[in-house]
Order: C-alpha cells, then sequence, then structure tokens
C-alpha cells in the first residue's frame, strides 16, 4: 500500500512562483517514476512532469522551462517548483506512483 500527501498549492499571481511537495510512504521504488499531474475544471487530467532513476526527467511542453521537478530518494519525497506561473497552470496538481494517487492540491494563478 502506498500512500501520497501533497501540499504546497495555493493562490499566487501571474509571474509568481509555489513549490509543491509530495510525501510518499509504503513500498516507493526508485526505479519506478513519480510525477505530478493536473487536472483543470473540464478537463482531462494530463501529466505535467515524471523523474525516476531509471531516466531524465519528462515534462509537458507547456512547462518546460518552467518548472523543475525533483526527488529525494531517500526521503520518498518528490517536489515540483513551478516559476512564471500563468492563468492556464491553474488546477488541481496530483502526485502520482504507479496506480497511486494523492488527493491534490489546488494551485490558483491569477492574472
Amino acid at each position: 500500500q502506498v500512500q501520497l500527501v501533497e501540499s504546497g498549492g495555493g493562490l499566487v499571481q501571474a509571474g509568481g512562483s509555489l513549490r509543491l511537495s509530495c510525501a510518499a510512504s509504503g513500498s516507493i521504488f526508485s526505479f519506478n517514476p513519480m510525477g505530478w499531474y493536473r487536472q483543470a475544471p473540464g478537463k482531462q487530467r494530463e501529466l505535467v512532469a515524471r523523474i525516476s532513476r531509471s531516466g531524465p526527467a519528462n515534462y509537458a511542453d507547456s512547462v518546460k522551462g518552467r518548472f523543475t521537478i525533483s526527488r529525494d530518494y531517500a526521503k520518498n519525497m518528490v517536489y515540483l517548483q513551478m516559476n512564471s506561473l500563468k492563468p492556464e497552470d491553474t488546477s488541481v496538481y496530483y502526485c502520482n506512483y504507479n496506480s497511486y494517487w494523492g488527493k491534490g492540491t489546488l494551485v490558483t494563478v491569477s492574472s
């Protein structure tokens, strides 16, 4: 069993920054990816970024150069540093590991 708990969401003005954190507990293997997804109202959930020991991090084209994913393998934590935020980044952000999902954290970017 794996549990994922996100934190760090909030309200920020366009151009600002936020850092999301996800604390994972349970059977976590470093070669399996952990990632961040997001879902805006009325839209499908989409991959934002994903990271594992087996290769370079993957990013959605819409966030490349603005967001950075990192992972602390010793602490089973994954982070998402979000810079130069845009109103279209407004979503609920979910942490993911295999078939497990956190409850999400809301990020709202005002224009």
